[in-house]
């Protein structure tokens, strides 16, 4: 039997989000200047708050206004590196490393699922020793340019279930044969948590506390 473990990223393995942080990161980085465009991001949040704009065009819209519209991925790259060693060394949970490796150990396929860019996400992947990353894609144009532009839908609540879909038909895993394991701490990922044969609450958000409770799913604090 195939053994698969889901884990969200943010707040899950981390303490804190990061994609506000990576933002800041690369723009401290390469162009401090562009925090003359601060003053326009409350007008992005006003517009997602009324329903104007998606969710995933909030994202890009505030990559368009801290990090450009166009960034050459190489020249992002070792900034991006540099983030993800930041993020491993001072926004993790410590606990969540430790189940990574337990879940590794036992022979158990390691698939990270998370809304944040696969841009930077891959790197943190990478150095967790996951088998698959799943997450929101940019677009990167043929000069190889970083466009603030998603591919598909904004990896988050019941898109998950679409792309950890594709993964399986992918990778010739057939549902029926294998047990799959996901990690949350949020509510969005309620469908993601469902479709495991074992969810894990981990340190989980009130709404996610109270419905773990109510289905009877584990519930660890890894704090």
């Amino acid at each position: 039997m195939q053994k698969i473990s889901l884990y969200d990223m943010d707040r899950t393995i981390t303490v804190r989000g990061t994609y506000t942080p990576f933002l800041f990161h690369v723009l401290f980085a390469r162009a401090p200047w562009r925090l003359v465009f601060l003053p326009l991001l409350p007008f992005g949040f006003i517009a997602y708050g009324l329903k104007l704009i998606s969710r995933g065009q909030l994202k890009t819209f505030n990559q368009r206004m801290l990090i450009g519209s166009g960034p050459k991925l190489a020249e992002l790259q070792p900034h991006i590196e540099r983030f993800a060693d930041k993020v491993l060394r001072s926004n993790r949970h410590l606990k969540a490393l430790d189940q990574i490796e337990k879940d590794r150990a036992a022979g158990r396929t390691l698939v990270l699922v998370t809304a944040s860019y696969e841009l930077y996400a891959e790197a943190i992947a990478r150095r967790l020793g996951f088998d698959h990353l799943i997450g929101t894609r940019l677009m990167v144009d043929g000069e190889g340019r970083v466009r603030p532009q998603i591919i598909g839908e904004n990896c988050y609540d019941d898109a998950k279930i679409g792309r950890i879909e594709d993964l399986f038909a992918q990778q010739g895993w057939q549902r029926a044969e294998a047990h799959v394991r996901a990690y949350s701490d949020h509510v969005s990922d309620q469908a993601m948590l469902e479709f495991a044969d074992e969810p894990i609450a981990t340190t989980p958000t009130l709404p996610l506390r109270l419905l773990a409770e109510q289905r009877g799913w584990p519930i660890v604090d890894w704090r």
